[in-house]
C-alpha cells in the first residue's frame, strides 16, 4: 500500500542523507521525496512517498523517529489529506499540434508558461492521477521533456505537523 509520510527535520547538512540512508540500508524504496524549509528556518518539512504493508510503514516510522535530526513524523495518508504535485512538461507545438497542445492545457487546467516557435512549456498542478492522465492524453511523440516535483501533502482540518 502507498503511504505519504511527512516529517519535520532539523535544517542541517547531512539530515537528508541520514533519512535516505535509512531507507536504502533497509531495502525500502522512496517513490517520491520533497524537502524544503518551513516558516521556522531551523526546520525543514520532508514528504516521502513509499509503499509497504502497515508493518513495514510502522518500522519505517519508528526508525525515522530514532534519527537525531528528526523532530516529528506523521503518516498523513492514515487520514483525510490533500496531495499535490507540480509538473513542467515541454511539448512540441508546431502546425496543428500547436492549437491541440493549447486546448489540452486548458482542459487539464494547466498554464503555458513559455512559448517558442516550436514548443510550449506547460505547468500542471494536481494529484498524481491527473498528471499521469495528461501525459496519457497527448501524443507521446510530442513530449520533449518532463519534470515532476514529487508529491507534497498536508492533513485536512485540525491535523497539523508542527512543534
Amino acid at each position: 500500500m502507498r503511504h505519504v509520510i511527512a516529517l519535520l527535520i532539523e535544517n542541517e547538512s547531512g539530515a537528508l542523507s541520514r533519512v535516505s540512508g535509512l531507507f536504502s540500508a533497509r531495502g525500502y524504496n522512496i517513490e517520491s521525496l520533497t524537502v524544503a524549509p518551513t516558516e521556522d528556518a531551523s526546520l525543514s518539512r520532508m514528504t516521502i512517498v513509499t509503499s509497504g504493508s502497515d508493518d513495514i510503514i510502522e518500522q519505517i516510522t519508528k526508525q525515522l523517529n530514532k534519527l537525531v535530526d528528526v523532530v516529528k513524523v506523521v503518516d498523513i495518508s492514515e487520514s483525510a489529506h490533500v496531495e499535490r504535485e507540480l509538473m513542467l512538461i515541454k511539448v512540441r507545438a508546431t502546425g496543428k499540434d500547436r492549437e491541440e497542445m493549447k486546448r489540452m492545457a486548458d482542459i487539464f487546467r494547466g498554464r503555458i508558461i513559455d512559448a517558442t516557435d516550436s514548443s510550449y512549456i506547460i505547468e500542471l498542478t494536481g494529484n498524481q492521477t491527473k498528471l499521469d492522465s495528461f501525459i496519457g492524453a497527448i501524443d507521446n511523440a510530442l513530449i520533449l521533456e518532463t519534470v515532476r516535483s514529487g508529491i507534497v501533502g498536508i492533513g485536512r482540518g485540525d491535523r497539523i505537523l508542527k512543534l
